[in-house]
């Protein structure tokens, strides 16, 4: 096995520590900063079954990134939950030396089919995306008017299933800025945390503009109105959110601040698609093809080499280089084939 003390430095120093995997490019919603449906139609032409990874590649694919010290996997989408006995693969990397932690980010409308099943075969954690308390809100972002019930009954189909739940809300000017205030009472009420996350350039079709970005700051001072927050400090380096707890509760509200605040210094996430390009950077603009290494049969020792050798030349600073301009004119991959 190789090295991973020497091995899985990049260009600025940061280790390869987290991989997420999108194991289907579809998705039931179409989210209007993520796949609107002008673009996302029903003849878009989605991946073939036979261009996605199989469990048996994306298990080989994670054991190759563990030896090189991935510690926590991620699987998402598209959709998780539409790729059939998901299960199974989480069921096969608790069996990877090395993983500690399994999550999942998923919509939550097939949550509480899936939940117990998820739970027994050895997830950890889910994120479920929720960008408004109010129906006729959510209805107009999720693009395909699903209210807000069938969410909130995935939420807690998982949260009795034992999974730790997080919940996380895009905030957009103009979109759902109203939520925010409602949306932090009614999960701080429910003791589960919330994450606002700022409208970001992932991609080029969610038409993505400047003056729409809430800052953390900005919205810190309007929960502030509010509540009592208590800065947390990180649990771990490259931590994304910057987290708080209310005053006089153990319950936690974080802030992810890619657009106001980067943390590009300390990030340690790569991203794989389903069907098996290779990413450094969530706002990549091309990826290295991982899937036909796997069906030439090459060995772990070459997946790993391959892997090792991307994450050394890796120099992404998109964040903290952004700028409207760059934004705007730089082809990037959909958040909905790269998974967020």
């Amino acid at each position: 096995m190789l090295n991973s003390n020497d091995i899985t430095i990049d260009q600025y120093k940061r280790p390869l520590r987290d991989i997420r995997i999108s194991v289907t490019d579809q998705c039931n919603f179409r989210c209007t900063y993520c796949m609107p449906a002008e673009i996302f139609g029903a003849d878009y032409p989605f991946l073939t079954k036979d261009n996605l990874l199989t469990f048996a590649e994306i298990s080989k694919l994670i054991r190759a990134f563990a030896d090189l010290g991935v510690e926590k996997v991620r699987l998402t989408g598209g959709e998780p939950l539409l790729r059939k006995n998901l299960h199974e693969l989480v069921h096969t990397i608790t069996t990877i030396e090395g993983i500690q932690d399994i999550a999942l980010t998923t919509n939550g409308v097939l949550l509480p089919k899936y939940a117990k099943q998820l739970k027994t075969a050895g997830l950890h954690r889910v994120n479920v995306s929720l960008d408004a308390i109010e129906d006729e809100v959510f209805k107009k972002i999720n693009g395909r008017s699903v209210g807000v019930k069938p969410v909130l009954k995935g939420i807690y189909a998982a949260r009795d299933a034992g999974l730790n739940v997080k919940i996380n809300m895009v905030v957009k000017k103009g979109m759902n800025d109203d939520q925010i205030v409602s949306m932090a009472d009614f999960w701080k009420k429910e003791g589960i945390t919330l994450r606002f996350i700022e409208f970001m350039d992932v991609g080029c079709s969610n038409g993505w503009n400047l003056n729409e970005v809430i800052t953390k700051n900005e919205l810190i001072n309007k929960l502030k109105k509010h509540y009592d927050l208590e800065p947390i400090d990180a649990e771990y380096f490259g931590e994304v959110a910057k987290r708080y707890r209310y005053d006089g509760s153990n319950t936690e509200v974080g802030f992810v601040s890619s657009v106001s605040e980067s943390f590009c210094s300390s990030c340690t996430r790569a991203r794989v698609s389903a069907e098996g390009k290779f990413y450094t950077c969530l706002f990549a603009s091309s990826g290295y093809d991982l899937r036909s290494l796997l069906r030439r049969n090459a060995s772990n020792e070459q997946i790993r080499l391959a892997i090792q050798k991307i994450w050394m030349g890796r120099k992404d600073r998109y964040s903290d280089e952004r700028t409207e301009e760059k934004a705007k004119s730089r082809k990037k991959i959909e958040m909905s084939y790269i998974g967020g």
